[in-house]
């Protein structure tokens, strides 16, 4: 067997990552984009403080498609890295850390933070209409 002949591993073709995996993945890459919504917010705090004209356009953006989209997808990311940050609070207090229990609270986060943007969204419903 040459070494062209050996498959790659992790075997990526047959991998299944596990939820906890994901969920780690998901809240790193939530992190950042809060992060990167925090300049979003500067920059409509700016446009607020520059006048109506800034404010304006600052406005159209947000209230266009691309901006809404942006917006709630900010705000599932905001509701997941906050239940997920809480999981990882309480594993550092040492609830929850055992290898049954991790998978089970991940799937809850998943749930809590979908629940938490449907019912956001359906309390601001009229304000994005």
């Amino acid at each position: 067997m040459t070494s062209h002949d050996r498959p790659l591993s992790p075997h990526l073709q047959v991998y299944r990552l596990a939820l906890t995996t994901v969920v780690s993945g998901l809240h790193r890459i939530t992190g950042m984009a809060l992060s990167a919504c925090g300049l979003l917010l500067v920059a409509w705090l700016v446009a607020a403080a520059a006048g109506a004209k800034a404010y304006a356009v600052v406005y159209g953006i947000l209230a266009s498609l691309p901006g809404r989209l942006l917006l709630v997808g900010a705000l599932v990311a905001f509701w997941f890295h906050l239940f997920n940050g809480l999981r990882h609070l309480a594993w550092d207090v040492g609830l929850g850390f055992d290898k049954a229990v991790a998978p089970k609270s991940a799937g809850v986060v998943v749930a809590l933070a979908a629940l938490a943007s449907v019912l956001t969204l359906a309390l601001a419903w009229r304000h994005l209409a």
